[in-house]
């Protein structure tokens, strides 16, 4: 029996490269929640190009609430820190904890996040992370760094290929400064 995974997709460039990469090993399921990224327009845009790599893969991608005042809440304190810090991993935590649930809530053997595709996160923060969270929800954390083996590279020349829009900021209002 081929193990569930539920990905955690922050952008489409990424989450094109990790699940074309899982999908080898894992039956995949794409998880896209980032009440992190701001403007609404910014948002919409990443998550049509999120539901059009579920299309192009044949991968079912599940939708979270759009929790922009949550994560403003969350995170206020925070915003001057610079990027990779405090916030962000405030940030991983908060969207790998949802992760974690609706892996819990829906059966699957493990998750993980293709936020470690970025050169600007902090991998062993994410996957430390993530197995913390894996206990809690008593679901497996696939730890992985995808940047490595050329992952950030593939993901751009993928994004390329496909036409898909590659954003220049990670999302949330204080990374634009």
């Amino acid at each position: 029996m081929v193990p569930k995974i539920l990905v955690h997709i922050c952008c489409a460039p990424d989450g094109l490269y990790v699940l074309k990469l899982l999908q080898t090993s894992y039956n995949v399921t794409g998880f896209f929640y980032n009440p992190n990224i701001h403007p609404g327009e910014e948002y919409r845009l990443r998550l049509e190009e999120t539901l059009k790599i579920g299309e192009l893969l044949e991968v079912p991608i599940i939708v979270g609430d759009y929790e922009a005042e949550k994560w403003f809440s969350l995170t206020r304190n925070f915003k001057d820190e610079p990027e990779k810090g405090r916030r962000c991993d405030l940030c991983y935590a908060w969207r790998l904890n949802k992760t974690g649930w609706q892996a819990k809530q829906n059966g699957f053997n493990y998750f993980t996040s293709t936020l470690t595709v970025s050169p600007w996160k902090k991998a062993p923060v994410i996957n430390k992370i993530g197995r913390m969270l894996g206990k809690k929800w008593g679901v497996n954390f696939l730890e992985a760094d995808f940047k490595k083996k050329d992952g950030f590279k593939k993901s751009v020349e993928l994004s390329r290929q496909y036409g898909l829009y590659r954003q220049k900021y990670c999302g949330c209002l204080y990374s634009q400064k």
